[in-house]
């Protein structure tokens, strides 16, 4: 089965949100989830021969994704962490809707936000892409079952941060 590189490139765009989203979840900064969207599409254009046609394209571009973020982390770790901004100055995951809703969404955004990587990242390749739990631990190469104990885990904090969050505000 082979793909053309116009084939191809409108099959990357047709990913475009799904890969921000993931870039978000790993960067929790808008401006550096667009910088890395912008070098895995780079880096994917470059090098679209290496894509196997058989395999769905979104799992190479989220590992793609994935592995440029992990050398992102390196380079900022000799630079001293240069180049962050705080989550809660993105706005993200917007929802149409009453203010309360609103309010809802950001509160979930931020809780998100807060969890570490190790638990955002299952939970918004399962939650919010779709994922399968074992799609999930073929994209981050961990096991299945820590897939599901980090998604149960993460669901336990946000509730429970949640619930201290409305609580606080009665």
């Amino acid at each position: 089965m082979e793909m053309t590189p116009d084939q191809f490139k409108t099959d990357v765009i047709n990913l475009l949100p799904r890969l921000r989203r993931f870039a978000l979840s790993l960067t929790r900064s808008g401006p550096d989830a667009d910088d890395l969207l912008q070098d895995a599409c780079m880096a994917a254009l470059q090098k679209w021969q290496q894509y196997d046609p058989s395999q769905p394209l979104d799992r190479w571009m989220f590992r793609v994704v994935r592995n440029l973020w992990i050398s992102e982390l390196r380079k900022r770790k000799v630079r001293h962490g240069e180049g962050q901004v705080d989550a809660e100055e993105t706005a993200e995951l917007r929802v149409a809707g009453t203010p309360d809703d609103t309010f809802t969404a950001k509160q979930v955004c931020r809780k998100v936000a807060d969890l570490h990587a190790d638990l955002s990242q299952p939970l918004m390749l399962v939650c919010a892409e779709g994922y399968s739990y074992r799609e999930t631990s073929d994209l981050l190469g961990i096991p299945i079952g820590t897939v599901m104990s980090r998604i149960h885990r993460a669901r336990k904090l946000l509730v429970s941060g949640l619930a201290v969050g409305e609580s606080a505000s009665k």
